[in-house]
């Protein structure tokens, strides 16, 4: 009986971390990143005024994050005059593939703050396991909200979360 409820446990567990989950509100933890330009940024600096902001976390070699970046893209625009949202985009590419990031980011028309995550120390400190993994963060710089992979669609429910947050409405 007992191992028949440790499973069902640590089959809950794993179902709420591969889906969609709201978080603790806890803060983003302090790690340096690398930008484009290759000047040294600390994610505590990661502001936006009160507003929301998406931190999502991707690679050149991954398909999906790619889809859910381009898919946002069409309709940041929108998203960020509506509710003021900010997008970061972490690359955890490394230091041999990192070089990648910025021709990616060009060709795409990507308008984020794009960061580098080479040694993935950001990653860890995030409890990042795969890509693409993607954060939302409250006025106050907390995580209320995080969903790991992409399917298409999701950015949908991503800009309802953010709608939510920027009014300060609980996320279901």
């Amino acid at each position: 009986m007992k191992k028949k409820i440790s499973l069902l446990f640590l089959l809950t567990i794993a179902i709420v971390e591969l889906g969609f989950s709201q978080s603790s509100g806890r803060a983003i933890p302090a790690v340096d990143l690398k930008s484009l330009d290759g000047k040294t940024f600390n994610s505590s600096k990661i502001i936006n005024d009160g507003k929301p902001i998406i931190i999502s976390f991707w690679a050149t070699w991954c398909k999906p994050c790619k889809k859910e970046l381009d898919a946002i893209a069409e309709e940041y625009d929108t998203w960020q005059k509506e509710t003021g949202v900010k997008l970061i985009a972490i690359s955890i590419d490394d230091a041999r593939s990192s070089s990648k990031v910025n021709t990616d980011v060009k060709s795409k028309g990507w308008e984020y703050e794009v960061y580098l995550d080479e040694n993935q120390d950001f990653k860890r400190a995030m409890n990042v396991n795969n890509v693409p993994h993607t954060f939302v963060l409250n006025g106050k710089g907390e995580i209320v909200w995080q969903h790991n992979a992409y399917a298409e669609g999701d950015e949908e429910h991503l800009y309802k979360v953010v709608q939510k947050v920027s009014k300060g409405e609980k996320i279901d």
